[in-house]
């Protein structure tokens, strides 16, 4: 049964094991699959500046078997927008602030993408800026996130023009965070109750499974 954790700076020992798996599969997908070379590292694992005491990654696994995540980062400090995408916001005026990360690494591995966990992820990440108090996330993504967004029941507005970015039209975008988006979600997963996990390690994801409907 698919769970996804919250790991951040205070638990992230209890998770060294799945964030090196999923260092590796953002390489693989990332590098290999999506052709980021600017990303290629020899120890294959996809690392960068972001991935600090600062960030939260919210990580699917299955069975201990990590099978998606994304990272979130705080808008209030140099972020990937603010200090490598500002020239695809109007006015270079970066959205930022108490209420508002930044979402980037998305992914979901290759043979459950067709599946639900997709939607189990995006629910997570509904929930979990909720919880926090969050209100709007923003992200650069390729063009064609914006229909399967909406799609997911996702409130976005652009925030500039679509540009090119590594060969592919991409845009700079917000996701409004709300009740009404969480549920639509959550029935297109067919969830019935958190799909989030808080733990101080991964042993405790076994007896902390979301319910999913038949």
């Amino acid at each position: 049964m698919t769970s996804i954790h919250v790991i951040t700076d205070e638990n992230k020992a209890g998770y060294e094991a799945i964030l090196d798996e999923y260092f590796r599969l953002r390489h693989e997908i990332f590098v290999s699959e999506r052709g980021w070379r600017d990303l290629a590292r020899p120890d294959g694992r996809d690392v960068d500046v972001y991935d600090n005491k600062q960030v939260t990654y919210l990580i699917a696994l299955d069975d201990r078997r990590v099978i998606g995540g994304l990272r979130l980062y705080p808008t209030l400090l140099p972020h990937m927008i603010s200090e490598s995408f500002a020239h695809l916001v109007r006015d270079r005026d970066v959205l930022s602030g108490p209420t508002i990360l930044e979402c980037t690494r998305y992914f979901i591995v290759r043979e459950r993408r067709m599946g639900r966990t997709d939607c189990r992820l995006l629910a997570a990440f509904q929930q979990f800026c909720l919880e926090e108090g969050i209100t709007e996330v923003t992200a650069v993504v390729e063009m064609w996130w914006l229909p399967r967004w909406q799609q997911a029941g996702f409130k976005v507005r652009p925030l500039g023009l679509p540009t090119m970015v590594e060969g592919q039209p991409c845009i700079a975008a917000a996701i409004q965070i709300s009740d009404e988006s969480l549920r639509h979600v959550s029935r297109l997963a067919g969830l019935r109750g958190s799909c989030l996990v808080r733990a101080t390690d991964a042993s405790a994801f076994v007896d902390r499974v979301p319910h999913v409907a038949a």
